[in-house]
């Protein structure tokens, strides 16, 4: 008969030296290339803040961190695909706000934001710009409004896709002006912006990032931006609220997940490694350059920051009326 003894020593030291181990990975993390999946095209707003962030963390930690664009439905496709890949460490998720709208958006999801993943840090805030293709007379966010107005639906607006901010912040801009204007989503903002600026789609809720250049080369026109402050990097244009459209106030964020089960301790290492990198002159400037503010929050206060995101867009979707089947 087995010493009972003997077998609670023997298990508690298999435990014990599996924990090392864990721990001995953890802090040896990275020794092999690390993948963000960006479920977005190439070129996008997420592309602007992912990219100068793995190039710094490959810089900082001495291993390639790969940037691997999965574009399609909203960003919910990208996020399926990584959902389902092993917590170990070597699987990031560089999502954004739209993640937090789809959770209500999609009557089905094939994998669940707070179920599968666990935050990190938020990367970027930036805010929204309505742009304008130059075709149109509108010299003023009012003027738009009187139009769409006296004429429903002939307005059409472009997004980066079914549930990103693009979409939702134009769905409740139409719930608070009493307007209608149709929708036509896109595969990520790069060939949105495509688009708008050959004059197929009439406006767009585009992130400042990748429209403020185009506005100050005179090939797009910004009537508003989305925030509730003027943004230093296109200071001459109007809040929506200056507009006349008072309460309004969208932000896009761009953020960090890591997969739910993934060791504490790589977690912690990859937010101090990457407030550390977005400390970085470099990173200051791209930052600066898109009129954006940066991140840096710890995972509990971005964790309350995506609980609170869920909710106030699960409203917005319920008030607009918004569903898509997927």
């Amino acid at each position: 008969m087995k010493n009972p003894v003997c077998t609670i020593a023997r298990a508690a030291a298999t435990l014990s030296l599996a924990a090392t181990a864990l721990i001995a990975n953890a802090q040896a993390w990275p020794t092999k290339p690390v993948t963000f999946v960006n479920p977005f095209p190439a070129g996008g707003g997420t592309d602007t803040f992912a990219r100068p962030i793995a190039s710094k963390l490959s810089q900082q930690l001495g291993q390639q961190f790969i940037i691997e664009n999965q574009g399609g439905a909203g960003g919910t496709v990208g996020a399926a695909n990584v959902s389902k890949r092993a917590p170990d460490g070597y699987n990031l998720f560089f999502g954004a706000v739209h993640h937090t709208i789809a959770e209500s958006l999609y009557t089905k999801l094939p994998y669940g934001l707070e179920k599968d993943f666990e935050p990190v840090t938020v990367a970027a805030f930036v805010p929204n710009v309505v742009s304008v293709h130059p075709k149109h007379d509108f010299k003023t966010l009012k003027d738009l409004i009187a139009y769409a107005k006296a004429n429903p639906g002939k307005l059409n607006y472009g997004s980066a896709g079914s549930g990103t901010t693009h979409h939702m912040a134009a769905e409740l801009f139409k719930t608070m002006t009493g307007t209608f204007m149709t929708h036509i989503p896109y595969r990520g903002a790069g060939p949105l912006m495509l688009d708008l600026l050959a004059g197929q789609v009439d406006l767009a809720f585009d992130g400042l990032g990748t429209s403020s250049a185009q506005i100050k080369g005179g090939k797009l026109r910004g009537l508003a931006v989305t925030s509730a402050q003027r943004n230093p990097a296109l200071p001459e244009i109007p809040t929506v609220i200056e507009a006349g459209v008072p309460g309004y106030d969208v932000r896009t964020w761009y953020g960090i997940w890591v997969l739910k089960g993934t060791p504490g301790d790589i977690k912690n290492k990859l937010y101090q490694e990457t407030v550390k990198a977005m400390d970085h002159p470099d990173l200051k400037k791209v930052w600066a350059d898109q009129g954006a503010t940066a991140g840096g929050m710890p995972p509990a206060e971005m964790e309350k920051l995506v609980r609170a995101e869920i909710v106030k867009w699960a409203k917005v979707v319920k008030d607009a009326g918004a569903k898509v089947d997927n």
